[in-house]
Order: C-alpha cells, then sequence, then structure tokens
C-alpha cells in the first residue's frame, strides 16, 4: 500500500504537469513519428484479426476497461457490479485464456492467470488494441482466445502537445486525466496521470437492488522517455504505476462490508537497434502486483499476496531480402509470489523460452509467415507450439486471410501450489486453433466474415475432492466455434463525415462430455457504433445486444437477454475545446451481465476535453 508521503508526491507531480501544459499551451507540431514500444503489434496485425480503439473511442467509454470493450467491441464483459470485479470471455474461452498485454509484455497475474479488467483504466493508454484468436507464440501463456494490448506510444519530431479531459457522471462518478508530451528529432518525452472514482450507489428499484457499498477509486501514472543516439539506435523507458480501492457490493445493509485493494508497478526499459539487415528490440521488465482483501472494512487486511516478475525479452528480426527475414524471439522470466493468509506461501519459478518466425511476401499481394515456441517451464512440463498465416489480395475489393495455431495456458501459482488443494502435477491448457477471414471492399463499405474453430484439451478445473478439500485437475476438453462479421461505412465530406459500423458474433462454446453450453457465453452478440460530424457539432450512438446466457453449465439457469442504447454529443465552440454530453442506457433497460449483480439504469455525464 502507498505511504502517505508517496501520495503526497504523486499529488504534487500531477499539480506540476497540469501547469507545465497551461505553460506551454501556444507550442507548435512539427512532423509526426509515432512509435510503438510492441513492435510486434505491427506485424501481427497483416494476418491476424485485430481491431484498434484510439483515444477518441476510449474518450466515449471512459468509465473504465469493461465499458469499453462491451460497447466498442464483441468481447463478452462479465461484471459483478459497474466498477466491481469484471472479466473477458474471448469467443467462448472465458477470462483465464485471455492475455492481458502491456506494450508487448504479457502481465497476467501469475496468481491467478488473468487480468481484472476494471483494475485497467483506460485512461491510462494511448490506444487499446484487440487481437482475435490464439497468439502463444509472440504472447505466452493464456493468449488462446484471444488478447487485448494496452499500448503506450512515444513520437519524435512533434514538438509539444498536450490533453486535459474531465467528465462528471451519475452517482457522483468523476474521471480525469492530463497527458503531455514533447518531442524533437532525438528525444520524447510523455507523461500521464489519471484519476477515477464513484460513490456507485446506484438502484434498480425493480429488482430491490441497491448497489450498496459499491463505491470505488483508482489512480495511474505513466511515464516514457525514448532518445535516439542516431539513426539506428535509439532507448527508451516506459513505467506505469496503478493504486485502486474497489469495494464490493453487498445485498443487505446488515452485511458485513468487504473491499479490495491493488497496487501496481509495471517498468520496462528497451535498446532498439536498426541496421539494413538487423532489427534488435531488448528490453528488461520488472512487474510487481500487490493486492489485499479485508473481509470488514474496519478491520486490518484478511489475506493477500505479492508477485514480483523479472524479464529479459530480446526481439532479433534478420531480413533475407527485401521480401523475407527470420524473427527469433528469445525470453527469461523469474516469477515469486508471497502470500498472506491465503494459502500460498512462496512459490518461485524460472522461466525461458523461445520463438521463431519466417516471414515471406509481398504485403501488397501475398504475405504468409510461420512460427515455432518451446517452453522450459521449470516445475512442469509445456507443449510445443507453432503457428502459421497468410494475406492473399486476390483483386482490390476482396482479399483473404487464413491462420492456425497451437496455443497454451500455463498452470497458476493458484493453481500449483494453493494450500490446500494446489495440485503440482497439472498439465498446461492447450488448444488448436483455425479461423479465415474474407475481406471485402465497395466504394466507402467494408465487410469482414471470420468463421473459426478452437479445439482445448485439458482445461483446469477446481472441482470437490473426496476428502472435501477443492482442487484442480485437467478435465474439461471443449469444442469453440462461431462465426463474426462486421460491416463498416466511412465517408467525409467538406463540413462533415460519418463514420459507422455493426458487428455481429455467433458464439458455441461446447463442453464435450455434457454438449452444452458453457456458463456466460451468449449464442448472439450485436454492436452497433456510428459518429457524425457536422462542422463542431458531434453525435455518436452506441447499441449493443446480448442474447440469453447461461449462468451455469447445465443449462438451467439464465438470463434474459437484453438491449442497450448509448448516445452522446459534443461541441467544439473554439478550437482544441469540447464539451460533451453523454445518456448511458437510454431506454431504462434492466440487466445483468452476472446473475443477481444488476447494472445501473439510465444515467448521465458531462466531459470537457482541452487538447494542445
Amino acid at each position: 500500500m502507498l505511504s502517505e508521503e508517496r501520495q503526497v508526491i504523486m499529488k504534487r507531480l500531477f499539480t506540476l504537469f497540469s501547469l507545465l501544459i497551461l505553460h506551454q499551451y501556444s507550442a507548435q507540431e512539427t512532423l509526426i513519428d509515432t512509435v510503438f514500444i510492441d513492435n510486434q503489434y505491427n506485424k501481427v496485425e497483416k494476418t491476424a484479426k485485430i481491431s484498434n480503439l484510439s483515444s477518441d473511442q476510449i474518450l466515449e467509454n471512459s468509465t473504465s476497461l469493461s465499458d469499453l470493450l462491451r460497447f466498442q467491441s464483441n468481447i463478452y464483459i462479465k461484471e459483478n457490479g459497474r466498477g466491481a470485479t469484471s472479466s473477458p470471455s474471448f469467443r467462448g474461452t472465458g477470462a483465464p485464456r485471455t492475455a492481458f498485454v502491456w506494450n508487448g509484455i504479457n502481465v497476467n497475474s501469475i496468481f491467478l492467470g488473468q487480468g481484472d479488467i476494471n483494475n485497467l483504466n483506460p485512461l491510462s493508454y494511448d490506444n487499446v488494441g484487440i487481437k482475435f484468436g490464439g497468439g502463444s507464440v509472440i504472447y505466452g501463456s493464456g493468449a488462446i482466445g484471444g488478447s487485448i494490448h494496452l499500448n503506450n506510444t512515444l513520437d519524435f519530431d512533434k514538438g509539444f502537445h498536450g490533453t486535459l479531459f474531465s467528465e462528471y457522471g451519475s452517482f457522483g462518478t468523476f474521471n480525469s486525466l492530463i497527458k503531455t508530451k514533447y518531442s524533437n528529432e532525438k528525444l520524447s518525452f510523455s507523461f500521464s496521470a489519471n484519476h477515477s472514482q464513484s460513490e456507485n450507489d446506484y438502484e434498480v428499484s425493480e429488482k430491490k437492488f441497491i448497489n450498496r457499498n459499491g463505491e470505488y477509486q483508482n489512480t495511474g501514472f505513466n511515464l516514457g522517455l525514448a532518445y535516439k543516439t542516431d539513426q539506428n539506435n535509439e532507448f527508451y523507458l516506459q513505467t506505469q504505476h496503478y493504486d485502486s480501492d474497489q469495494h464490493y457490493p453487498i445485498f443487505d445493509e446488515n452485511q458485513t462490508k468487504t473491499k479490495y485493494q491493488v497496487q501496481t508497478l509495471r517498468s520496462l526499459a528497451g535498446w532498439k537497434l536498426n541496421s539494413n539487415k538487423i532489427k534488435n528490440d531488448l528490453k528488461l521488465v520488472y512487474l510487481e502486483d500487490n493486492f489485499q482483501y479485508f473481509g470488514d472494512i474496519n478491520q486490518a487486511k484478511a489475506s493477500g499476496g505479492t508477485g514480483k516478475q523479472y524479464i529479459v525479452r530480446n526481439d532479433l528480426d534478420y531480413s533475407v531480402s527485401k521480401q523475407s527475414s527470420f524473427n527469433l524471439i528469445s525470453e527469461y522470466q523469474y516469477k515469486q509470489g508471497e502470500g498472506y493468509q491465503s494459502g500460498i506461501q512462496n512459490p518461485k519459478r524460472n522461466e525461458f523460452n523461445l520463438s521463431l518466425l519466417y516471414r515471406n511476401g509481398n504485403q501488397e499481394k501475398f504475405y504468409w509467415e510461420l512460427g515455432a515456441k518451446y517452453d522450459f517451464v521449470e516445475g512442469f512440463e509445456s507443449p510445443f507450439l507453432f503457428s502459421a498465416s497468410g494475406k492473399f489480395k486476390v483483386n482490390n475489393w476482396y482479399q483473404t486471410s487464413i491462420n492456425i495455431s497451437r496455443n497454451f495456458k500455463a498452470p497458476t501459482f493458484n493453481d500449483l501450489y494453493w494450500q490446500p488443494g494446489g495440485n503440482p502435477d497439472l498439465k498446461a491448457e492447450t488448444s488448436y486453433q483455425a479461423e479465415m477471414s474474407h475481406y471485402f471492399s465497395y466504394r466507402n463499405f467494408k465487410l469482414g466474415i471470420t468463421p473459426y474453430y478452437m479445439q482445448a484439451k485439458d482445461l483446469i478445473q477446481w472441482i470437490p475432492m473426496s476428502s472435501g478439500i477443492w482442487s484442480p485437475v485437467n478435465v474439461r476438453d471443449v469444442d469453440f466455434y462461431g462465426l463474426e462479421t462486421e460491416l463498416s461505412f466511412n465517408k467525409n465530406w467538406t463540413n462533415q463525415k460519418l463514420k459507422s459500423q455493426i458487428s455481429y458474433s455467433y458464439t458455441r462454446s461446447t463442453d464435450q462430455e455434457t454438449k452444452k453450453q458453457l456458463s456466460y457465453v451468449p449464442f448472439n452478440q450485436i454492436n452497433f457504433n456510428t459518429n457524425y460530424q457536422y462542422k463542431m457539432v458531434g453525435l455518436f450512438v452506441q447499441a449493443l445486444y446480448n442474447s440469453k446466457i447461461y449462468t451455469d453449465n447445465d443449462e438451467n439457469r439464465f438470463i434474459d437477454d437484453y438491449l442497450i442504447l448509448n448516445a452522446g454529443i459534443t461541441i467544439n465552440p473554439i478550437k482544441n475545446i469540447q464539451i460533451g454530453f453523454k445518456v448511458n442506457n437510454i431506454t431504462d433497460m434492466v440487466y445483468a451481465t452476472v446473475d443477481y449483480y444488476f447494472m445501473p439504469k439510465r444515467n448521465y455525464a458531462v466531459s470537457l476535453n482541452l487538447n494542445f
């Protein structure tokens, strides 16, 4: 937990950089040169299905990463009430099979093997990328259903620019962001600070539900630095600190109030070497996650833990010719954990992996790549992984791509070492995946159609043993298959522009033993987003439809289908200043994403966005 002295320092830093932005208001911009710290991301999107959410889209759903992904992607978000514990489901696979990737580094919890979306504030990132399908060859354990990429960028030769954003909404909700960047030909500096908080005391009278003890607050700081010593060498640093206090809703005012606190530190330093034949990116990474659970908010913590990871990652790309290259990725990880009243003692693990990829072809016509990976993981046997993908542009209006891969999820510290019940003999979950995407374009329209199939084996499940103790075992084999489609329209006129997209996904996740759909996987999901801008006025509309969702694996209990509509208006009275107003859940729909925990009915938000 942060000390009071450390909190004071952070508040002073926030104030200092606020003044810096105001002082530099009139700075001029020059040539743009934006660099992703995750240098694999641009390579992956050549053949994989990728969705990129820009900083403007993030501000449309700034309340939480849950809201952003729920309304701007077809990932199902399972949230225990607004602002509480939340997890994603890619193609029906569930949270443990989704990788969270921060600037190219897998940051899933070493205890749970997944991430809580509501402890990842979207305002901390310049953009959010969504990769559908397996990616374990590059991004490691958990990248089975897909991966969520939390990216920070560094600009060169762009001068000074910044953002001040503030939003106030229903239930005492406040979101704010300050971001500033400065760069010249050799130096790049980036700093941002964000804060979110909410009383979150909404009521759903039809269900006699009050979100008691639902308040939350979180603060994040991001610092990025990069320096080019010459045209071929660049050194960079990216660090993030995040601190949150998240209360858990109770159903009765006489229940004991609980809460959960998280402090996260992520830091990476790197060196990029670029020459005619060789490109190399060396990263040194330190990750630390601290958490404390309070069974009574007025008492000392009841349980907790600390997880630390030390990572050395080297990404070497050698160009054989203009159209072909070999890419060797090597990574060493040292993981250690320490539990407090949580069954975990002091587990430690060494890991080393090698990935080799070969890429070939003309990116404008035909492009393909092959990949292979082997992990050396202390304590258990890990599988051999592979990937194969290709993209073929048939003509100006049609192109197709195919992806085949084997992916995995390693047992976590909780799975292996929890006492009592941990199982050190667990095998890694593995899956085989195949998908084929078809892309059509005609004038201002684009259509994408992606059927996919996954077969997962040895899924880890905690079950009660004869002794009465719950223990994890490799028991379930599941088939995942479905169809994803997206239709978009983009057009610019002299004083106006229109951007619209509608996406539909059909998902089946069938337990091979019971032949039934897994819990919390909607069969049908539809997302619709449209943005219209006329001179200084902008309008946006969001719609989300989820079909009936089973809440158990026997298809006995379910949540009814629902349709949610959001809409907003933005006005730019003068250049660089934008005022916004938004209505969420316009139709006052009563709905839940998790059984018994209802989401808010109609609510409102106003915002001010100042850009330099």
